[in-house]
C-alpha cells in the first residue's frame, strides 16, 4: 500500500513539474499548422496520464504544436483492450500510425519522439 502512495504521488509531482515547465508551442503560418493538423488526424498516443515517459512525450506533442489524440489506456477499459488487441501489449506510451492505409503502432518514448521530430519539426 505504501509503494502504490509513493507511485502516485511521484506520478502527480511529475505532472506538477511538467505544468511548470512546459515548452512553449511551436509557431508556425496558417497554412503551415493547417498541414499538421490534417497529417496529426491520423495519429493516437496511447498513455498513462502519470507515467514519466508518457509525459515526455506529450511534452514533445505540446512543444512541437500537434493535436494529437489521448487514449487513457490505464483508466478506460476498451481504449486499453484496444492497445491490447491491435498494438500487441500493454506498454506505453505507444502511438498508433495510420497512413497510406496502413496502422503502425510505435512503442518507446524516445522512438516516438524522434519519430515525431522528423516529420513535425521542419513544418
Amino acid at each position: 500500500m505504501f509503494v502504490k502512495a509513493l507511485r502516485v504521488g511521484l506520478g502527480q509531482l511529475v505532472i506538477f513539474i511538467d505544468f511548470l515547465t512546459r515548452p512553449g508551442k511551436k509557431k508556425r503560418p496558417a497554412a503551415a499548422q493547417a498541414q499538421v493538423d490534417a497529417a496529426a488526424k491520423g495519429l493516437t498516443l496511447y498513455q498513462f496520464h502519470a507515467c514519466p515517459f508518457c509525459v515526455k512525450t506529450r511534452r514533445a506533442l505540446h512543444r512541437l504544436n500537434v493535436p494529437v489524440a489521448l487514449k487513457d489506456a490505464k483508466n478506460n477499459e476498451q481504449d486499453r483492450q484496444t492497445l491490447l488487441e491491435q498494438g500487441g501489449r500493454i506498454k506505453v506510451p505507444c502511438l498508433r500510425i495510420e497512413e497510406n492505409g496502413q496502422t503502425t503502432w510505435m512503442y518507446e518514448s524516445k522512438a516516438i519522439i524522434d519519430y515525431l521530430d522528423k516529420r513535425f519539426a521542419a513544418v
